[in-house]
């Protein structure tokens, strides 16, 4: 009797350890270790905030929903706008934008619109292990409405690129759904800059707002240089493990769904999430906005805390009331632009050296955690992990490219690929599997 006592006790007080952990874990915990961002790094991130509201407004000549402090922008400098009517359900509305004070080409895309059945179709055309790319797996629907969207784009953007002297960035910016589309759309353009003018690498950016989960953890870690993520506190989507279209699916029950999957991945080993190549993550590099404390009321003067995470990857739920709330885009541009002017306030106040240092001591760093997250990656065996981002895209031709075209030299292969269009580059990439499905096939003939 004493023994089934004891093993009684002992079972009700592991419960009960459980259950505290669980729901006294908050979203701050996640980032605790890491650096904190810089003004530099993070000045562009309220900026394509806006930007992204700017979607939202039938007239910005006449905005209905201004930010504090307004958009900011200039109405003559908006190059496109797009409606949900233009795109034909195939990618949510987006503007083009060309920032001559920031020096910028900006491509803003909204996120998901509860009432609009094609967002929806987006999400649920995706399942576990379904579409192959670059090396790891996305998210299907996202990856075809980037296709639609560089493909209807991709002219206006190389015009943009070419008129401004091929000197300004290319910034990619979306919110939730957007940011899912906007992820994948950059790793396009960044292995085919070349149909955008020749634009490289080092001038692409992506800002994903409240980033959906839409590549594998090798993809993830691997454009951690171009794509960047931005969580606000306890954001759920960026967490929770479950397909973005199993969350829509049960959307009206969301807080049955997290607590079910914080029980279930209570039980799943670390090792066994990283070894899974299907399993998708938020991409790129983790910019955390920290303003709540553990049983404190109120919001706090924010904190950005930065870092490209391998194991750990905002893999706990966060039971909070606030889970939802930290995902719209309103109050991550409020309290992002609370902390920038936070961190230009310090700078003015700390600055002992030249900024021109600091910049270059800040992107040496930047380029030594990129290079330790890739190698990290490769330490834990993750699936089609890379030790450089740069080993694939300079791949030289294979044999296959070699007779496609012919016997002739290499400069006139090269001549022939450089007068592809993106159509042609599009359908090189893909190709037919047997089961239907759409699989990479990377196109190794274009000159990087």
């Amino acid at each position: 009797m004493s023994v089934s006592c004891g093993v009684e006790c002992v079972l009700v007080l592991g419960c009960a350890r459980w259950m505290w952990k669980r729901c006294t874990y908050i979203g701050s915990y996640d980032s605790a270790t890491w650096p904190s961002a810089t003004a530099d790094e993070f000045e562009p991130v309220p900026r394509v905030c806006r930007l992204i509201l700017a979607v939202y407004e039938p007239d910005l000549r006449k905005p209905n929903y201004l930010p504090d402090g307004g958009y900011r922008l200039n109405p003559d400098w908006v190059v496109k706008r797009v409606t949900y009517e233009q795109t034909l359900g195939n990618a949510p509305p987006y503007i083009i934008y060309t920032d001559h004070e920031s020096r910028e080409i900006v491509l803003a895309v909204r996120g998901l619109n509860l009432v609009k059945e094609s967002d929806y179709k987006l999400l649920l055309d995706n399942r576990l292990g379904m579409q192959m790319f670059d090396g790891g797996y996305v998210h299907h629907g996202l990856l075809k409405s980037a296709i639609w969207l560089l493909k209807q784009e991709s002219e206006t953007l190389k015009r943009l690129w070419v008129e401004s002297g091929s000197d300004y960035r290319m910034v990619f910016a979306g919110h939730s759904l957007g940011s899912g589309v906007v992820s994948l759309l950059a790793i396009m353009v960044v292995n085919h800059g070349d149909q955008l003018g020749g634009i490289p690498r080092n001038k692409i950016r992506c800002y994903a707002i409240a980033p959906a989960r839409c590549m594998s953890l090798n993809l993830a870690v691997k454009y951690a240089d171009v794509i960047h993520s931005i969580v606000l506190q306890d954001d759920f989507l960026p967490r929770t493990p479950t397909p973005l279209e199993d969350i829509f699916k049960s959307i009206f029950c969301l807080p049955c769904l997290l607590f079910l999957i914080c029980l279930r991945d209570t039980f799943i080993p670390e090792g066994r999430k990283l070894r899974d190549p299907r399993r998708l993550y938020a991409p790129g590099r983790m910019y955390h906005i920290v303003e709540r404390k553990f049983c404190r009321c109120g919001r706090f003067p924010p904190e950005v805390r930065t870092a490209i995470p391998v194991d750990g990857r905002f893999e706990h739920i966060v039971l909070s009331c606030n889970a939802t709330a930290d995902h719209g885009i309103i109050w991550i541009e409020r309290e992002a632009e609370k902390a920038l002017k936070m961190m230009k306030d310090s700078n003015s106040e700390t600055v002992t050296v030249p900024p021109t240092v600091q910049k270059i001591e800040r992107l040496q760093t930047i380029q030594k955690e990129h290079k330790d997250a890739l190698e990290r990656a490769v330490s834990l065996n993750v699936p089609h992990a890379v030790e450089s981002a740069e080993d694939e895209t300079t791949e030289k031709p294979s044999n296959d490219n070699n007779n496609k075209h012919g016997n002739g030299s290499t400069t006139k292969s090269n001549s022939s690929a450089r007068k592809l269009n993106w159509d042609e580059v599009v359908e090189q990439l893909f190709k037919k599997g047997k089961s239907g499905d759409l699989h990479l096939k990377r196109d190794t003939s274009v000159p990087k």
